[in-house]
């Protein structure tokens, strides 16, 4: 049997890291892309870890879809293909590191060695002088054989603030300079992270400002061009062939991976999207999603959309197939109460009621297995629920020792939440959507 022909492709690409969360990755990744944009280049940012509010931000500052890459819920070769398909159609490949440089297994840095994608480490100079030299010689050394490019500095106060960050980088370590302070393009954040490209309403000043920032600095010269490899996939089975899923897309409802629907589609299924926030009816559908997002900030208008609240309730009273994840979920819920207090009856086809906190209540990369074939995703609330309802399974955290997330089902409605990631199993993913039969 002959070898299938593998191709490979180069394209500049850098990998946007820092030493933790709170650096400024995002804004600095996607002013380079708006940078580089705004010059004629096309522009393919892709998200290291679980992330749906940065890729957001992402899409909007390149003006292209934003893929996630993580070696163990897309899978390496998964990550291979996405990363091969970017370069073969861009010229910049941007990607932003999830959290530390070296947080999680596998981790950032493990996705660099993996495809030879330099690291050039972002790291908040606004409280340190010489520290910064410690700060980067760290990131540069900790891990032989990492491809390191250099360091970034970002809330730089003044030139000379600067010049002290650059003189204290040892040598055979690159500086390529320092961002300044520059209110005008910070993002602005909430409980889950940043808030929603959509209700930015001055998001492209922001990104504009962001990349006349970048320019003024001197940070924008385009990186040394890497090689990307990928071979022939099996094609994905026509699992979906026909299927009509109904997905809840809106300001409420929009932790959606770009590959989950890529890959319905590519199963066969017609998707179609609706708002429970403005939308009376469903569309004519044969399955629904309800991805996670955040109904407590929506609760009044969620629950004044009776004819929608009706409508979700007739669809499960029908056993058509229901997948709720995390929001999504919570919005299935008798009640929900937001971080005041304040309550609101919701669809009520899982009983119980849910509770908003300050706190993290989970976080972290699960699978779940039911009937038989395994599903990878992650969790990341604030919220908690009491219900009546004993769990169908319960999730299996990839570290920890905590128990995992409770899967719950209610005749057609599986709901949990784990926001899944499809492609890491299409057979498991069909049957949450009614499909039985064997790939």
């Amino acid at each position: 049997m002959s070898q299938p022909v593998c191709a490979s492709v180069s394209c500049p690409a850098v990998l946007i890291a820092a030493p933790a969360s709170n650096q400024g990755k995002t804004t600095v990744t996607a002013a380079l892309a708006r940078y580089h944009r705004n010059q004629g280049r096309r522009v393919r940012v892709l998200k290291a870890g679980p992330d749906f509010l940065d890729p957001m931000i992402h899409a909007r500052a390149s003006g292209q879809p934003v893929e996630t890459l993580d070696l163990w819920m897309v899978g390496e070769a998964e990550c291979r293909h996405r990363l091969f398909n970017a370069a073969r159609e861009a010229d910049l490949l941007i990607i932003e590191c999830g959290m530390g440089l070296f947080d999680g297994n596998p981790s950032s840095a493990d996705l660099a060695c993996t495809f030879g994608v330099p690291v050039l480490a972002l790291i908040d100079g606004s409280s340190m002088a010489q520290t910064f030299g410690a700060i980067a010689h760290g990131l540069a050394s900790y891990r032989p054989g990492l491809p390191f490019a250099g360091v970034l500095a970002n809330r730089v106060g003044s030139d000379y603030h600067s010049e002290l960050l650059r003189d204290s980088v040892p040598e055979g370590v690159r500086y390529f300079g320092g961002i300044p302070r520059n209110g005008a393009m910070q993002l602005p954040d909430r409980h889950l992270g940043l808030v929603q490209a959509e209700e930015v309403e001055d998001l492209e000043a922001r990104l504009d400002a962001a990349a006349r920032t970048v320019e003024e600095a001197g940070v924008t010269a385009l990186p040394d061009p890497v090689r990307f490899e990928d071979c022939p996939q099996a094609p994905v089975p026509r699992l979906l062939d026909g299927v009509r899923i109904g997905i809840a897309r809106d300001t409420a409802f929009a932790f959606i991976y770009a590959a989950n629907c890529d890959l319905l589609e590519r199963m066969g299924a017609q998707l179609s999207f609706f708002s429970p926030l403005v939308d009376p009816l469903l569309p004519d559908v044969d399955a629904l999603w309800l991805p996670g997002g955040y109904p407590e900030l929506h609760l009044q208008a969620l629950a004044a959309n009776g004819s929608m609240l009706e409508a979700i309730r007739g669809f499960q009273q029908a056993n058509r197939p229901i997948l709720a994840e995390c929001g999504g979920m919570l919005y299935l819920l008798d009640r929900l109460f937001d971080q005041a207090g304040e309550a609101a009856e919701l669809v009520g086809i899982l009983p119980g009621e849910g509770q908003m906190q300050d706190r993290l209540a989970g976080l972290g990369m699960h699978s779940v297995t039911l009937d038989g074939e395994t599903l990878r995703g992650h969790a990341f609330h604030h919220s908690r629920m009491d219900t009546s309802v004993e769990p169908r399974v319960v999730s299996v955290r990839r570290h920890g020792k905590r128990p995992g997330e409770a899967v719950y089902r209610e005749g057609s409605l599986t709901a949990t939440y784990v926001h899944f990631y499809f492609p890491s199993n299409p057979l498991a993913t069909a049957r949450l959507f009614g499909v039985n039969e064997e790939a």
